[in-house]
């Protein structure tokens, strides 16, 4: 147990570290700017919610192989081998799809949103099929890493990752997209999915 606990932080430290840490050194770099622009909207509001609950989310990744290397149980009794290295798997290509789609944005990508500020559309790489890839893809990171490690924790932080994903989406990034954009984004989000290809693609643009 303690060896994928120690993996599954591993990973993350590293995901984490390179997503944003050496992601917006790099954007420092390149245009001068970090890229991060934290929590959108005034305290309690559901842009405040989301920001919050995607930090408490980012914690709990973290805190749940921490809380295994010191004896917190599986969900399950068993080892369960196939479920481990399932998620080893999955963790390895979020982390790898993570990556491309950041470098997919190229000088528009953004931790967060100011909605004075208008950005390039993009509409090429993996946003070609889906228009959030970044977030599939940490989606899919903290999936792996919770089957690496599947405690109580673990669960609870891909849940509130998961309502925070949606709650910034829906209220922070694709209003401010259609405001910034128009008829471009309109156009672009009623021919690809919200998260997978296909799957909530805009009826009324």
């Amino acid at each position: 147990m303690n060896g994928w606990a120690l993996t599954a932080l591993t990973l993350y430290v590293a995901w984490t570290m390179t997503a944003f840490g050496v992601r917006g050194a790099m954007q420092q770099r390149r245009t001068g700017d970090t890229g991060f622009r934290g929590i959108s909207g005034r305290p309690g509001s559901p842009p405040w919610w989301a920001g919050v609950l995607f930090v408490l989310a980012l914690l709990g990744g973290a805190a749940a192989p921490v809380a295994a290397l010191f004896g917190l149980p599986a969900l399950s009794g068993d080892e369960m081998p196939a479920v481990r290295w399932a998620g080893l798997v999955i963790a390895l290509a979020g982390i790898g799809a993570t990556l491309m789609a950041q470098t997919n944005m190229g000088a528009s990508w953004r931790v967060g949103v100011d909605a004075a500020e208008r950005t390039d559309l993009v509409t090429t790489g993996l946003f070609t099929h889906v228009r959030n890839p970044v977030f599939t893809a940490m989606t899919a990171t903290a999936v792996g890493l919770a089957l690496m490690v599947p405690n109580v924790i673990a669960v609870i932080a891909l849940g509130l990752l998961l309502f925070a994903i949606e709650l910034q989406v829906r209220v922070v990034e694709e209003p401010y997209l259609s405001g910034v954009h128009g008829q471009a984004y309109g156009l672009y989000s009623a021919r690809t999915g919200r998260f997978l290809p296909g799957v909530g693609r805009r009826q009324d643009a």
